[in-house]
């Protein structure tokens, strides 16, 4: 009988992680309870720029959970989670990680949203030999050159951002770009997507601000953005430097007169904006009401939509789905492969095409372990609709994800999945 020994300071500590401002209830495990037991690893930030996306995310992992306990668990077995904060540095993802499996005989891990954790998990579960499904670090190398048999990533890569959106942002705005880039892994791959972009459409890029990640006042860049009068500000940063960056953007009247936009916006950020700095044009990985993301009314996205606001009293954001799709998939690869072993798991896992809380149905490619699904461009609705004050963009365009994603061809050049012999 496998038992885990887990302190009080470890069970209070999950339990705190686990409770947020959504009402989730924590998870008190005991000693003795392991057997009937199925532990899944949760690395996300609860401190720093990302809270927020960390709590969206756990909320949409909560409602799988619940989910898959209602129908029986999986394998007999009550599925549950321990969370750890990453406190958004690599270096303590990997400890997490590291103590979740060695620790907490979690059987997988899920999570992290800065990209360079992304990277360092997916590192320390390929040495402990478990699962890791990247819900929310968007960074090309994940699924590019520091692939891992065992790593999975949900959210669309930096590379499907820029490509989805560069195009109608050149089309709309012109070809004159000014770039604010976050300094870290997820910016350094949205930038050199874009430069992709820029080579295929003639685009300009007249200057790229490169930011460290603790920077708040943008008033220096924003200078210098007002002096180069470009026909496109593109806005790389997420969390709380997004917001900063476009409150700050209102405040210098540059809102009004250049057109920003970007690969990727946030409906958590938006949330944060003041209603003058809610302005752009953005990419958007899910989005609960739109018939291109999830389809007409009755539909599973509108379903989970609906539960997901009657549960948390909120409105789910893409991080939202993020969760609830990894939770999803890494539990229906344990009940399809009748076992926990991440070599059968990961293999069930391969071009296994499902539908789920987005329109159509997606696959996890096998020759990176990439998601394949649509992504969209929305605009933003600054006061939301009548009615649904919370309705904050207007999807305007989809792109398959086989159109804006590198091809089988052009990713064997950087990623080659080797399974343990």
């Amino acid at each position: 009988m496998l038992h885990r020994t887990i302190s009080r300071k470890t069970v209070l500590k999950s339990a705190v992680a686990a409770t947020t401002a959504f009402g989730i209830p924590a998870f008190l495990p005991r000693i003795g309870d392991a057997a009937a037991e199925l532990a899944i690893g949760l690395v996300e930030p609860t401190t720093g720029i990302y809270a927020t996306y960390g709590e969206y995310e756990r909320a949409g992992i909560a409602m799988a959970v619940d989910e898959w306990n209602a129908r029986g668990g999986v394998m007999g077995r009550k599925v549950v989670t321990v969370a750890e904060d990453d406190a958004n540095d690599p270096g303590v993802g990997v400890q997490k990680a590291r103590k979740l499996v060695q620790q907490d005989h979690c059987v997988a891990l899920i999570g992290t949203i800065n990209s360079g954790i992304s990277l360092s998990v997916s590192g320390a579960a390929n040495s402990l030999g478990v699962m890791f499904m990247d819900s929310g670090g968007h960074t090309d190398d994940v699924t590019g050159k520091n692939c891992n048999w065992n790593t999975f990533r949900v959210c669309h890569s930096t590379w499907m951002e820029t490509h989805a959106t560069g195009v109608d942002l050149a089309q709309r705005f012109g070809k004159k770009w000014y770039l604010i880039t976050p300094d870290y892994a997820f910016g350094h791959s949205l930038y050199d997507g874009y430069v992709d972009v820029a080579k295929k459409l003639g685009v300009e890029i007249i200057a790229n601000d490169l930011v460290p990640l603790t920077l708040t006042d943008f008033s220096p860049v924003l200078t210098k953005v007002q002096a180069a009068k470009p026909s496109l500000l593109i806005v790389l940063n997420q969390g709380d430097q997004f917001v900063n960056a476009l409150k700050q953007a209102s405040a210098f009247g540059i809102a009004k007169s250049t057109p920003i936009g970007g690969p990727q916006c946030e409906l958590e950020a938006v949330e944060a904006l003041p209603v003058e700095a809610r302005v752009g044009f953005w990419g958007v990985e899910w989005y609960y009401d739109s018939p291109l993301s999830v389809g007409p009314a009755g539909t599973p996205g509108r379903k989970f939509a609906a539960d997901y606001k009657k549960r948390y009293g909120k409105t789910a954001s893409a991080r939202s789905a993020f969760g609830y799709i990894s939770m999803d998939r890494v539990l229906w690869s344990m009940a399809e492969a009748k076992s926990t072993d991440a070599l059968k798991t990961c293999r069930a896992l391969e071009n296994s095409k499902f539908n789920s809380i987005f329109q159509g149905s997606a696959y996890f490619r096998k020759e990176d372990h990439q998601l394949m699904w649509p992504m969209l461009i929305g605009e933003i609705q600054p006061n939301g609709t009548p009615g649904d004050k919370d309705n904050l963009f207007k999807i305007i365009g989809s792109q398959p994800a086989d159109k804006v994603e590198q091809t089988v061809a052009e990713k064997a050049k950087v990623c080659t999945i080797t399974y343990p012999s």
